[in-house]
């Protein structure tokens, strides 16, 4: 059984109107797609935004030059790491897997799946590359990780950016994917699985991407210490597998801070895997 076949199975299980109700709401909008780190980012940085800014006007009533200085320079350097924060979370992410997806150049009619998809700013750059083919993402949609994340809020960003004829949206853990064996020719993530924090659950994490990709399947994952993940994928019997550090798109606002992509693959044969 194909993946389409399979998700097309999964998909009989809910009602299939989504589409047609988000699609009354899309009028040439497009997707938006969230903060990572969800609601609790905000109020870090709006509350030291606020915090400083009360500093500074207090300061400088009082006269106090130095410290208004102080307060000012503590002021624009959380200006300046929001601005790196927001740019990473945002178009720094699209920016960056544009140039991975590129590279790939896939044919068209791949199978691909996003795990970890939040509101679906990656699985929606992959859609638009696979018009034959199917993109899937699953999630356990927590909005401490993603701000508005949810399965409803993906379901429409693939309304509005035109590609929900071949997206679909599940319910999954990585350390359980709900797929079969060799259903995908490429599997993405995108800082998901550092948020399994015991190494063991990581490495079932692992085994699980390896498990749902197909002979020569491709992996591309981007996370924070991503390094660690080459022993893993090693036993698990990836190719081929490369570290690459990201550039200061990925600084997250904490200059000199990057994020490292892991590519790799499954082998075609089994001299291929020697």
């Amino acid at each position: 059984m194909t993946v389409t076949e399979d998700t097309n199975e999964m998909s009989a299980q809910r009602p299939t109107s989504w589409r047609d109700r988000h699609r009354q709401r899309a009028s040439g909008r497009r997707g938006k797609y969230g903060v990572d780190g969800g609601s609790i980012t905000l109020f870090v940085y709006g509350g030291a935004l606020s915090a400083l800014a009360v500093t500074l006007f207090r300061q400088s009533r009082r006269g106090h030059g130095v410290r208004a200085l102080l307060a000012g320079s503590a002021a624009l350097a959380v200006v300046g790491s929001a601005v790196s924060y927001f740019y990473s979370t945002g178009p720094g992410k699209r920016s960056i897997w544009t140039e991975v997806l590129d590279e790939l150049s896939l044919g068209g009619d791949e199978d691909v799946l996003d795990v970890g998809c939040g509101r679906g700013a990656v699985l929606m750059l992959a859609a638009q590359r696979i018009p034959r083919g199917r993109a899937v993402g699953v999630d356990v949609w927590r909005r401490i990780d993603q701000s508005g994340n949810s399965l409803a809020a993906t379901e429409r960003n693939a309304v509005l950016e035109g590609v929900d004829d071949r997206v679909d949206v599940y319910d999954g853990d990585a350390r359980e994917l709900p797929f079969r064996g060799g259903s995908f020719d490429l599997v993405m993530s995108n800082l998901t699985l550092h948020n399994i924090r015991d190494a063991d659950e990581r490495k079932e994490a692992l085994d699980e991407v390896v498990r749902v990709l197909r002979p020569g399947g491709r992996l591309r994952i981007v996370d924070l210490h991503a390094e660690g993940y080459v022993g893993p994928l090693q036993d698990a019997g990836c190719v081929d597998i490369e570290v690459r550090r990201l550039d200061w798109r990925t600084w997250c606002g904490m200059p000199g801070h990057h994020l490292v992509l892991v590519e790799a693959r499954t082998p075609h044969t089994e001299d291929d895997a020697r």
